[in-house]
């Protein structure tokens, strides 16, 4: 997003997005593909395609983004493997970490909300 920003009128390709990222453009694809649903890119298939911000980035907050980004997960995750019920500590712990989580989402979510993209952007 914040590559997109920098460049609003043009539109990137995944591949440079990839590339800046040092990922899978795939990976990258599948990312722009959840930012379209939600109206904060468009797309342009063809040459001289990809995507670019559907909306000014002053009016994004980074908040929307860490929402989409985290999805139903939290930030931090629990584990795997199941804890063991008769260990005082482990039949509990999913339930107190989740609370945790829970209220640290929270927190980031309240910081991020302050922050537009654009002013994000800027400190590059």
């Amino acid at each position: 997003m914040t590559l997109l920003a920098d460049e609003p009128n043009d539109f990137v390709s995944s591949k440079y997005i990839a590339g800046s990222l040092n990922i899978n453009p795939v990976l990258v694809r599948k990312e722009l593909a959840e930012l379209n649903k939600l109206h904060l890119i468009e797309s342009k298939e063809g040459k001289g395609g990809g995507v670019r911000l559907a909306i000014p980035a002053n009016q994004i907050r980074l908040s929307q983004i860490f929402q989409l980004a985290k999805g139903d997960d939290h930030v931090l995750g629990l584990s795997k493997n199941e804890p063991n019920p008769n260990c005082p500590i482990g039949k509990n712990i999913n339930k107190n970490l989740t609370k945790l989580y829970t209220d640290l989402d929270a927190k980031i979510e309240s910081a991020l909300e302050k922050i537009n993209l654009e002013e994000f952007k800027n400190q590059f």
